[in-house]
């Protein structure tokens, strides 16, 4: 019987899930499984959802989608509960579950990238993917974060951090590095070019500095790093490890982690997630 999942979000054509998607289903001998990418803009995720056959197995959602995704699982994931948005889908026999893997994604990635516990961190941004990364941070020990926004911090943001017991502190892009601190982690959750000059900050010997971008690598704001023994990975190894854990929802099987990676490195013209990391750079040689 043919089985059908798909992603969702606006804009969409940039999405990576069904190169991910369907090279996992190819690996498992999945013959009968089909994966869709739909344009659905903010507040028509219900209606979507509520015209899907009973073949569709499960969505992958991305922005702006993600808290409306949360409101409608019948039954819903710790994870995706504590941050407040879900970013996958799947039928069940009482509805729809639904459960947040960028969590996951980002821990593995954070990990991958050699990020170890560590006290402090700077999140930059302050929405969903902020509260994902949130509660990945506190997996390594980080206790004291900074929001670096360009206005205000959203409230989400500052009572998760809270909740996990973390000392929140918030920053504008205005009031520049020196408000920042010396964190173990920058973690950027914001679009390329939307992130603050970081000129003359010096973060000590191995930091990581880890963009969730994945496209048009490096970014502008990766290539500001001009300082030795850090660490700048893109976040193409969050968007493997993410889609690794919503195969393994929707379909039930052990997700081909390396058939995964091949086929998302293939698109991304990189030699593996992750591997188009500057790495450690000595000064000035990042411009």
């Amino acid at each position: 019987m043919s089985r059908h999942a798909g992603v969702v979000g606006s804009p969409i054509a940039h999405s990576m899930s069904p190169v991910l998607h369907r090279a996992a289903y190819d690996a498992l001998g999945l013959r009968d499984w089909t994966f869709y990418k739909d344009q659905v803009g903010a507040g028509d995720l219900a209606a979507y959802v509520a015209r899907l056959p009973d073949d569709w197995v499960g969505l992958a959602v991305t922005m702006p989608l993600k808290e409306e995704a949360l409101a409608l699982g019948s039954v819903v994931g710790e994870e995706a509960a504590l941050v407040g948005g879900a970013n996958t889908l799947t039928r069940t026999d009482d509805g729809w579950r639904a459960d947040n893997t960028d969590v996951h994604g980002l821990q593995q990635a954070l990990q991958d990238a050699g990020l170890r516990p560590t006290p402090s961190a700077v999140v930059v941004g302050s929405g969903a993917t902020a509260r994902s990364a949130l509660l990945a941070l506190s997996r390594f020990g980080v206790r004291e974060v900074c929001l670096v926004v360009r206005d205000r911090a959203r409230p989400g943001a500052v009572a998760l951090g809270e909740r996990l017991g973390m000392a929140v502190t918030t920053s504008r892009y205005a009031d520049g590095p020196a408000a920042w601190g010396a964190p173990g982690v920058v973690l950027s959750t914001v679009p390329s070019g939307a992130t603050p000059a970081v000129d003359g900050w010096a973060l000590p010997v191995g930091a990581v500095v880890f963009d969730v971008v994945y496209a048009g690598w490096p970014t502008p704001w990766a290539m500001h790093w001009r300082v030795g023994d850090v660490r700048v990975t893109r976040g193409d190894g969050m968007l493997l490890h993410q889609a690794v854990q919503q195969v393994r929802l929707m379909t039930g099987r052990e997700a081909p982690v390396e058939a995964m990676s091949a086929a998302l490195a293939a698109s991304l013209g990189a030699a593996s997630p992750g591997a188009a990391s500057l790495g450690s750079t000595s000064p000035g040689s990042a411009r």
